[in-house]
């Protein structure tokens, strides 16, 4: 079965300084029907004008991937982590039994687009930890390159959940196909562009859960980027 949850229906605040997309109950924003996927629970499509950001702020029992899109974030963490997040960089954060940690736009004078992800991890009370690694567009063109796993395999971060998460830039004509396993649940998020995927036209914050599906066909109309989440 494939539900597609188009951009246009998900939650949305404009803070002025923060445009914000809410694939999923968020904040002030709540829907009884999107809650989240599996352990997915969170993805923000975050838009921050320059020199804003959030301040330090609370977390716990959350794995919480940054992904950026356009421009640069700035990090800093009660773990003592300070960086600077561009396009191809994931950073992985693990919140356990509690972290505070503030993001900022890096610049002065472009926007900084990026994605805030949040899964459950499966076990409560983790002690906290930070990761970040970079995948060049070339890892990533024409194929789904893991970027988050639950063993760290073939150099991705590593997530305290039984879920995999892959990133693919395609273009128009260029197909990838990605057979899912038995019993495991699919969400493939549309970053950037627009895709074909199973005969449904997806564009740039769409969202489509595959459950008890043998395969998605993913090809490119335009270019595009997308993630694609393996969940138990």
């Amino acid at each position: 079965m494939l539900q597609i949850r188009k951009a246009s229906e998900r939650g949305h605040a404009d803070h002025g300084w923060l445009n914000s997309w809410h694939t999923f109950s968020f904040a002030d924003y709540y829907d009884p029907k999107h809650k989240g996927f599996r352990s997915l629970r969170v993805i923000n499509d975050d838009r921050v004008q320059p020199g804003m950001g959030f301040n330090t702020h609370p977390h716990r029992d959350m794995e919480i991937i940054s992904y950026v899109l356009e421009g640069a974030l700035e990090h800093r963490d009660s773990m003592g982590n300070t960086s600077v997040i561009r396009p191809g960089e994931v950073q992985r954060m693990s919140a356990g039994t509690g972290i505070t940690h503030s993001e900022f736009n890096h610049s002065k004078s472009e926007l900084v687009h990026f994605l805030q992800i949040w899964i459950l991890p499966s076990t409560n009370g983790l002690t906290p930890g930070y990761e970040q690694k970079f995948f060049a567009d070339e890892e990533k063109k024409g194929v789904l390159r893991l970027i988050a796993s639950s063993d760290g395999r073939n150099g991705s971060v590593t997530m305290h959940q039984d879920a995999n998460l892959y990133s693919a830039l395609v273009e128009g004509g260029e197909e990838i196909a990605y057979t899912i396993p038995a019993g495991r649940h699919v969400w493939l998020h549309v970053a950037q562009g627009t895709v074909v995927v199973n005969g449904y036209k997806l564009s740039a914050g769409d969202g489509l859960a595959a459950t008890e599906e043998q395969q998605l066909l993913i090809a490119g109309d335009t270019k595009a980027e997308v993630l694609l989440f393996d969940l138990a």
